[in-house]
Formats: C-alpha cells, structure tokens, sequence
C-alpha cells in the first residue's frame, strides 16, 4: 500500500455518496482509526476487525450523534472508496 489516501478527496466522496455531513464524516473517521489501532493482532500479524463491532464502539461514542445505519453506510462507502483505489480488501 505505497499510496497514499487523499482524505479531503474521500471525505468529499463519502459526503456526496451518504449525504452526511463532512465533519460528521471525519468524526466518524477519526474513531473508526482509534478502534482499528487498538485491535489485536493474530499470529500472523493481521488484525480481523468485526464490523458490527466497529459499528457499535463508533455509535456509543459520546461526540457521536448518529444512528447505527448512518455510521455503518458511511464506513461501508469508505471501504468501497478504498477497494476502488486498491488500497484494502476482504480477507476470506
């Protein structure tokens, strides 16, 4: 993965594709990272991220007032978005 994501570029895409806020976006974003980097990672050095996990450590944020659909249609899109730049992908 050498390349580098453009966040202003993804985030204007995931606000046109949801119809939610730019800002609520990075919020969304910014918790989604802190999740990701406090997961565990297995023998082989990859860490499986659940998304119904991911969904529910986002929404019981206290700075997060979104329903669960929204967060999840806002991650959905930025894996679409990262998946269309070949920069991540489903392990089996």
């Amino acid at each position: 993965m050498s390349e580098q994501v453009n966040e202003q570029e993804m985030v204007n895409e995931l606000s046109a594709q949801t119809k939610v806020d730019p800002k609520l976006i990075r919020l969304v974003l910014k918790h989604e990272q802190t999740f990701i980097n406090n997961a565990k990672a297995n023998a082989k050095g990859e860490v499986d991220i659940d998304s119904d996990d991911l969904v529910d450590y986002v929404t019981g944020q206290r700075d997060v007032q979104l329903d669960e659909l929204t967060v999840e249609t806002i991650l959905d899109a930025e894996m679409d978005y990262l998946m269309d730049k070949g920069l991540a992908g489903y392990i089996d």
